[in-house]
């Protein structure tokens, strides 16, 4: 088939874009077992473990045949969306990790919606709920990974049975937990070894930040509060030079802070864990 071959809906890949704009490329299924998970829990015993995980996933993404009409007092707001739902297993025993579903939409950038294109709607069976809002962009060539986002722990970091030694060990064949987007970096500089070139990539970048926010349960707010949550896709189109073919690869790196209470403290005080996940997928 050619690249503009029909879709699902009926519609070309051009008229997708036009449709769902920079979510076109989205659509699909994609797969990819390059994934880390970084977090550190509560060991019920007042300190706490820094768990680094190897995981593979599943992600479903399905366009609605229909915009959502939003129908204000004069004008009604037709927002093309996407639904998705993704499953992420531990590759070292296939346990079930992370299960998400959730919404993507394009938004109109008007004054209205504070001027962000992007609408990510999440749900996850901890019982969180996440709403952030953001910007699109395409650009030439391979994404600007951010190489200094930091996993280092925040807030009031405890003095007792842990340090931040850990922070600087190496794990999984190369990730860093100190420098996790590194592991993404990486991964492309080992593909352009073997000839595999990015020639343009779409930037997605969502946050709650951005009048969003998260809301949880009441026991999550208790013991394990997320307060934040940041993502960053990167829709790549890759050159295979040894086939002069084209694929689509996914790359996202995400980041949503916890705050735990810190046992024997005062009442108050807390750490904010960063719980960061980083993949490269492949549209099947």
């Amino acid at each position: 088939m050619s690249a503009d071959k029909i879709s699902r809906l009926g519609l070309s890949n051009q008229e997708m874009a036009g449709k769902y704009g920079p979510l076109a490329g989205l659509i699909g299924t994609w797969s990819g077992n390059q994934g880390v998970n970084l977090i550190a829990v509560p060991d019920q015993k007042g300190s706490f473990t820094l768990l680094v995980a190897p995981y593979y996933e599943t992600i479903s993404i399905n366009a609605l045949s229909s915009p959502t009409p939003n129908r204000g007092l004069k004008t009604i707001e037709n927002i093309p969306t996407l639904m998705y739902s993704l499953m992420i297993h531990d590759a070292r025993d296939n346990s079930l990790m992370h299960a998400e579903n959730g919404i993507w939409e394009l938004l109109d950038g008007s004054k209205d919606n504070d001027g962000y294109n992007l609408a990510r709607i999440s749900t996850v069976p901890h019982g969180d709920a996440i709403m952030a809002l953001g910007n699109s962009s395409v650009t030439n060539g391979r994404p600007k990974i951010d190489p200094g986002l930091n996993a280092s722990p925040v807030l009031d970091f405890p003095k007792f049975g842990y340090g931040e030694a850990v922070y600087n060990d190496v794990y999984l064949s190369g990730f860093v937990t100190r420098r996790p987007n590194q592991y993404l970096i990486d991964y492309l500089d080992k593909q352009e070894k073997e000839g595999k070139k990015i020639i343009s990539t779409t930037n997605l970048h969502v946050n709650t930040a951005n009048n969003g926010g998260i809301n949880n349960i009441p026991s999550i707010d208790k013991n394990a509060d997320a307060t934040a949550f940041e993502s960053m896709f990167w829709i790549e189109t890759v050159k295979d030079s040894n086939t002069g073919q084209t694929f689509q690869q996914l790359q996202y790196s995400q980041n949503t802070n916890i705050n735990f209470p810190v046992k024997g403290t005062p009442k108050g005080k807390t750490i904010g864990w960063p719980h960061i996940n980083v993949n490269t997928l492949i549209k099947q």
